[in-house]
């Protein structure tokens, strides 16, 4: 396949202002796609989509916060009302929450985070699901991390949100594999240079780390090769 791969294809990606989501971004425009991002900070969305431009690529930009009643139903419609298929959807946007011992965590934040992390992603899902199966090559990835399948003191949280993402994407994924175009697979970033990273481990060095655009280079490189239902992606 051409380096222009996905040229005429559609992708979405969530958490797109910065980071891993705005570097998988970033590499799906230069790919060819047409990339709408999303993420709560319109002011950091217009930067990516400025870097996408300036790189021969083509954005839309849909500041939104994805826990908002109704939020992801109307940027669905918003979408479908364009373009008639989805052909990437990158589940990435999630919140870490506080470290804490299982019988510490604080149920209300608990709840913020199932919703962002879970509750959001299977909304998304049921949103484009229509558009994902009117593509003749539908991919949809979610990010995940380690602590979904490996348990780690104190990461009981966000782990538990995590393993419950991995299970409601594959389940769709074998819902839908034998009636659609539509291949699901998870993607696990290991250790990265992001926000999120800084804040879980303060005292680490960010040069030891490798950078967004790694994991991006990565997704591409996956979506490039093809990959069946079930497909776990560890990047290293």
């Amino acid at each position: 396949m051409s380096e222009r791969f996905l040229a005429d294809r559609l992708a979405l990606v969530t958490g797109a202002s910065r980071g891993i989501g705005a570097a998988i971004a970033e590499s799906l425009a230069a790919a060819g796609a047409h990339v709408v991002l999303t993420a709560r900070t319109a002011g950091e969305l217009e930067q990516v989509e400025e870097r996408i431009y300036r790189g021969g690529g083509s954005a839309t930009i849909a500041p939104l916060d994805l826990t908002e009643s109704d939020a992801i139903a109307k940027l669905a419609t918003a979408i479908a009302g364009r373009w008639q298929a989805l052909d990437v959807l990158v589940l990435n946007a999630a919140m870490l929450g506080s470290l804490a011992a299982v019988p510490a965590i604080d149920g209300k934040e608990f709840g913020k985070l199932l919703t962002l992390n879970v509750l959001a992603n299977q909304a998304l899902i049921a949103g484009f699901d229509p558009m994902l199966r009117r593509s003749d090559r539908a991919r949809l990835l979610a990010i995940t991390s380690s602590v979904g399948a490996q348990p780690r003191a104190y990461w009981g949280a966000y782990g538990a949100s995590k393993a419950a993402l991995e299970n409601l994407v594959l389940a769709y994924g074998e819902e839908v594999a034998n009636i659609s175009s539509i291949r699901t697979a998870i993607v696990d970033p290991g250790a990265t240079r992001t926000a999120m990273r800084a804040k879980a481990f303060p005292g680490e060095d960010p040069a030891t780390l490798k950078p967004p655009s790694a994991v991006a280079d990565a997704v591409v490189d996956l979506l490039r090769q093809d990959f069946e239902t079930g497909h776990r992606l560890v990047v290293r």
